[in-house]
């Protein structure tokens, strides 16, 4: 069974959140407003450096 959560922050309409799964291999990342959509899977490595990416800022629209 994967088990979804989401930060701890979040309130109960979602609001901007991802949930995440730990898979048998992988990150599971889906959207928390829509968890019947589609979801992604990124290696542990590849997840860690997204993480850190989104802490500095790397990904912030202008």
């Amino acid at each position: 069974m994967i088990v979804w959560r989401k930060a701890s922050q979040s309130d109960t309409s979602g609001g901007d959140c991802v949930e995440i799964a730990q898979l048998p291999e992988n990150i599971g990342v889906r959207d928390s407003k829509n968890p019947l959509g589609p979801a992604f899977a990124l290696s542990p490595t590849s997840f860690r450096a997204l993480v850190h990416d989104v802490k500095t800022g790397n990904h912030d629209t202008p």
